[in-house]
């Protein structure tokens, strides 16, 4: 099976070129493959499997992934080899505070602490935002001396769908219920129709989310971006279900509320 592009160079196969990527920028050591469970890891893991290059497989364990996607890495990715955060998400908003689209502290303190020193692969593509779209296939990271490849930066969710149904390879069924990415549960980036619809699915981990902001409401309480909400509450409904339509939102970066920037 292959996917074929037309364009200004004629007839293209998507996926022959991802596999003469990796093999082209395969390190001696191997490459270090963060893996998430979402589709575009699959698609990252299938072709580094057809390329034949050395490779590991690292899932990092963020401690707020929905349980469907964890048992999906188990039974369908067992070769993964997971790790975990020097502190889980609950800790991390009790220190930091809570995080929004502009101060996004989780993602350094949950995921990014993997890899240095290596050559990553990652599944990020131009298609998923705006942000990403100004990524390169080659990127270097000099604070991590780590180089990243991203093979399939020019795939569209069309081409990834088709691969992974043409080669009948496993995806988590969230996909199926709605849910068009995956990760960290109440993500800051994921729309506001992606967080109620995850409110729904798992009231549970509602309650655990609950928990935690009502502390750190107590916790950071003496700052005006905290106090406005008036209740532990208050803010955490705020957080949850309006922040990302609030044209208005302050999120206490002039304050200097959050230790970390991403």
């Amino acid at each position: 099976m292959a996917l074929i592009e037309y364009n200004l160079f004629g007839k293209q196969d998507k996926v022959a070129i991802a596999i003469g990527r990796l093999q082209t920028f395969e390190p001696p050591e191997g490459y270090y493959l963060a893996f998430s469970g979402g589709k575009d890891s699959c698609v990252i893991k299938a072709l580094a499997e057809m390329a034949k290059v050395k490779h590991e497989v690292y899932y990092h364990n963020t401690t707020i992934d929905p349980p469907e996607l964890l048992h999906f890495i188990r039974q369908f990715h067992s070769d993964v080899i997971w790790t975990r955060p020097k502190m889980n998400f609950f800790q991390a908003v009790l220190k930091n505070g809570y995080p929004s689209r502009r101060m996004r502290f989780c993602c350094r303190v949950l995921k990014e602490d993997g890899g240095n020193g290596r050559f990553i692969l990652t599944g990020i593509r131009w298609k998923e935002s705006f942000k990403r779209s100004q990524r390169k296939m080659i990127e270097v990271c000099k604070d991590r001396d780590a180089h990243f490849l991203h093979p399939i930066i020019d795939w569209s969710d069309e081409e990834v769908w088709e691969f992974l149904r043409g080669y009948e390879i496993p995806y988590c069924t969230l996909y199926d219920e709605g849910f068009n990415r995956l990760g960290c549960m109440f993500c800051p980036l994921a729309s506001q129709k992606n967080r109620i619809l995850q409110a729904e699915r798992w009231p549970k981990y509602v309650k655990a989310f609950r928990r935690t902001f009502l502390q750190m409401y107590e916790n950071f309480k003496h700052r005006p971006s905290i106090a406005q909400h008036g209740s532990g509450d208050n803010f955490f409904e705020w957080w949850l279900y309006r922040m990302n339509a609030d044209s208005k939102e302050k999120d206490g970066k002039a304050e200097g509320l959050f230790c970390m920037d991403n």
